[in-house]
């Protein structure tokens, strides 16, 4: 179909470099994108020249006559609006529709009434979300819709994106979102757009494959540079009248290799060793904490947390979960009960709202402490400008106050300066916000490979499947529970589908119609017999998707065959893609099959 939106061509130059060159957006009717791509790569600056709040130095934008467009940013302006639904209001072309305006705020679960000078981080994303549903745009262009939304929200998302027939483009951190709602892949790498029409779920094999090929292409040009330079040594004597173009050629080669603009580094990610904390690290014995007289937040709650745990905490926005951390590190007494740290408990820090440090202060002393050059990582001192550009600063910006960061740069800035505290206890508060996926993969490996134990609050599903052994949700009514293993694993033990308290309309038609169908009948044979096939299926996949993942550990193998290469290359997306659905069937059949049982 004719795309409804495209960006050709389209050139930027910010501070004498180039952001984006030749980069290219097409969007048509159906099409449901991610956007992806390092921090600082231009996702938002592409987004917001597709939008037309940005002019391009150079290319082409051409946007359908009469097509309705709406544009979420990441930092939503609700200034010179009262009240939420006078936002929301403000971006209807007629008034009259306004009941989409109100029935949008109650499904993300704001008052009309509630004003915008007073709202939090996530409350004025839920009311700019509803500001741009409730046009019913044919095209959507979301930055980090999901940033300091809690978990309903989060799934309520999911769920309206999945339903949609409008065509949108998305920038996200959330992985998990990507993977299920999207349909094409955009990747942005060094100002240049690549495309992949598959969703986010195959496009980390395929960059993969891109890259391992630029790699290849790279070695190439190197081995071909040598062997023009040899040439010039003992050859272009003899023959140099002859031989002057082949003289040119390596020069161009030279230039080629001088201008091609390499992959952006790594994050470089190392904690601060400590020694061990005792095998006990935190007991809580029936806590309970409250304020003001309201109802408590936590109430009667009681944990053990031994060394080397990683436990995560779950809820929706306003129930508590900094407070329990708090509680759990000894930083808030509780009105009642007991809280024991551990022997040699040592802990590091890293505040959700980054703002644990003036904006005037530079890189450099937030990571030094101030008044010198260094920092020492397990004995070894680094200078300062080193150790920035393990998280991907440049040297020039050592000077930059933290003020004038990106919240990107914020997040990597915190990260750094907390690892340089020694530590045997992690207290991360939302530290995904704002990390790209690359980094957040290696914070990942740093957690899986830190000997001493953590406490994280989080509403990224898939990064905590990965990071920790329980989950700690909010029950309501300041009761919280502990459930052993990731978030699904919490899902799937829980009577309830849903992991938090909220609003009625939050909840997804597919838990709707599971609630439904408990009510009316017992499992049909087909559904128990998958019950018993599925987890064989499950092993044969994950041995199946180890098997492939073997043959890319031969280095050579692109090179030795590529035809081969390619067929394992899909085989290994679409086992991914049958891993991830039987995961999903075996969980909504296991949920299922609780509640006939609950109610039997």
């Amino acid at each position: 179909m004719p795309p409804i939106l495209q960006l050709r061509s389209v050139r930027l130059t910010i501070g004498g470099h180039p952001l984006l060159d030749g980069a290219e957006l097409s969007v048509s009717p159906g099409d449901r994108i991610a956007i992806v791509g390092r921090n600082g790569s231009g996702k938002s600056t592409l987004l917001r020249i597709a939008a037309g709040e940005l002019a391009a130095d150079q290319g082409e934008r051409f946007v359908q006559p009469g097509c309705r467009m709406r544009y979420l940013p990441q930092e939503p302006d609700l200034a010179g609006f009262k009240t939420a639904i006078d936002y929301v209001l403000g971006g209807l072309e007629d008034e009259t529709e306004g009941y989409r305006a109100r029935a949008f705020l109650e499904d993300l679960g704001m008052r009309e009434d509630a004003v915008c000078a007073t709202l939090s981080g996530g409350e004025a994303r839920r009311v700019a979300l509803a500001r741009a549903l409730a046009a019913e745009p044919d095209i959507l262009l979301l930055d980090e819709p999901t940033n300091h939304l809690d978990l309903p929200a989060i799934e309520w998302l999911e769920t309206w994106l999945s339903a949609t027939r409008t065509a949108f483009a998305l920038i996200t951190h959330d992985r998990r979102l990507l993977s299920d709602v999207t349909n094409s892949t955009i990747w942005l790498d060094r100002g240049s757009t690549y495309r992949l029409e598959k969703g986010f779920s195959a496009f980390e094999a395929w960059r993969d494959e891109r890259l391992e090929q630029e790699e290849l292409e790279r070695h190439k040009l190197d081995r071909k540079i040598a062997a023009e330079e040899h040439w010039m040594r003992y050859g272009v004597t003899a023959r140099r009248k002859r031989n002057m173009r082949r003289v040119g050629e390596l020069a161009d080669l030279r230039r080629d290799k001088r201008e091609a603009r390499g992959q952006t580094g790594l994050v470089d990610m190392t904690t601060q060793a400590a020694p061990a904390s005792g095998a006990l690290v935190i007991e809580a014995d029936r806590i309970t904490k409250s304020y003001d007289g309201a109802a408590p937040l936590v109430s009667d709650f009681s944990i053990r947390v031994k060394r080397g745990d990683r436990v995560g905490l779950v809820g929706a926005n306003g129930v508590g979960k900094t407070t329990l951390i708090n509680l759990l590190t000894g930083e808030l007494a509780p009105d009642s009960g007991t809280v024991k740290l551990g022997a040699q408990v040592l802990r590091a820090t890293l505040d959700q709202r980054r703002a644990s440090l003036p904006p005037t202060t530079t890189l450099k002393d937030a990571v030094t402490g101030g008044g010198s050059d260094w920092v020492e990582i397990n004995g070894v001192r680094k200078h300062v400008i080193g150790y920035l550009a393990d998280f991907l600063f440049q040297p020039e910006q050592a000077r930059t106050p933290i003020g004038k960061l990106s919240g990107g740069e914020r997040g990597r800035l915190m990260l750094a300066r907390a690892l340089t505290m020694p530590s045997n206890l992690l207290v991360l508060d939302e530290p995904t916000n704002d990390l790209d996926l690359e980094t957040l993969d290696l914070l990942e490996e740093l957690l899986a490979d830190y000997a001493g134990t953590v406490l994280l609050v989080s509403h990224d599903r898939d990064f905590m499947d990965k990071v920790v052994t329980s989950v700690i949700v909010a029950e309501g009514k300041g009761r919280w529970v502990e459930y052993a293993g990731g978030y699904s694993d919490m899902v799937a033990q829980r009577l309830e589908a849903a992991p938090v308290s909220a609003p009625a309309r939050v909840a997804t038609p597919a838990r709707a119609e599971t609630s439904k169908l408990a009510a009316k009948r017992k499992l049909s044979f087909n559904e128990q017999r998958a019950l018993t096939e599925l987890p064989k299926q499950l092993d044969n996949l994950h041995r199946e998707i180890a098997t492939l993942e073997g043959k890319f550990a031969d280095a050579d193998f692109h090179a030795r065959d590529p035809v081969d290469f390619m067929k394992v290359s899909e085989r290994h997306a679409a086992a991914k893609d049958e891993l991830a659905a039987a995961e999903d069937e075996w969980l909504r059949l296991e949920m299922l099959k609780e509640e006939l049982e609950g109610k039997g």
